[in-house]
């Protein structure tokens, strides 16, 4: 039986990108599309049967967990994975204890949004096919399928995910942009090896490429994270 998933995104772009990319995941299907927290509660009081909201956290008439708050209220258990660019650390840990399942950042790439739903596929499995009187091994191997690494983001071959981190790190701290040069100075690795993991992240849609010109021959491609 096919997962439904709710989208609760108000930019049409992009909740019309969402509707698409549920569509191309197996497994899943597509219950409706709400562009406001109103939208979404009427929604889901005409459908009960949703089991996973994609959920913004900016809407036009009230904040994302406020929305979570009154599907709660409403008797509605759907899980919600948080779909949004609220980076906040806050709202990261109140979205956690109001039991948001999954994170995801905007901007993302189709493979890191398929990893995430393959993810929560892989929890609900695990989930349906528990014993009714679960043990400890039980347990963790139900939280352990939502906290694994989503297939759909591995890692190119020869990349770790500590450097990954500390290029990530070296971005977000110079605003501005930097060159695979200054990252590999900044990381302690080369420039090649700088470059390969800022053209991962380009490509994941997580930083952006912008030429920098001023001197002599070729304009130097400095890297900005989104």
């Amino acid at each position: 039986m096919s997962v439904r998933v709710l989208v609760v995104e108000d930019e049409e772009l992009a909740s019309e990108a969402h509707a698409a990319y549920v569509a191309r995941v197996p497994g899943f299907e597509l219950a409706g599309v709400a562009r406001s927290a109103h939208d979404a509660l009427r929604l889901l009081g005409q459908d009960p049967d949703v089991d996973l909201v994609l959920l913004d956290m900016h809407l036009p008439d009230g904040h994302g967990l406020a929305l979570l708050q009154r599907i709660r209220a409403g008797g509605h258990a759907a899980d919600v994975i948080a779909v949004t660019s609220a980076r906040d650390s806050d709202v990261v840990r109140r979205a956690v204890s109001q039991g948001v399942v999954l994170y995801l950042l905007k901007p993302f790439s189709f493979a890191a949004f398929r990893g995430k739903l393959e993810q929560y596929a892989a929890y609900r499995e695990r989930l349906e096919t528990a014993a009714s009187d679960v043990v400890q091994d039980d347990v963790d191997q139900l939280f352990g399928a939502l906290r694994a690494r989503p297939t759909g983001e591995a890692l190119p071959k020869g990349m770790s995910l500590d450097s990954l981190r500390q290029v990530t790190d070296a971005l977000r701290a110079h605003p501005e942009g930097l060159s695979a040069k200054q990252v590999g100075d900044v990381v302690g690795v080369s420039r090649v090896t700088a470059r390969r993991y800022l053209e991962h992240l380009a490509d994941e849609g997580r930083a952006d490429r912008a030429p920098r010109y001023g001197g002599t021959g070729r304009p130097e491609v400095a890297y900005v994270w989104r």
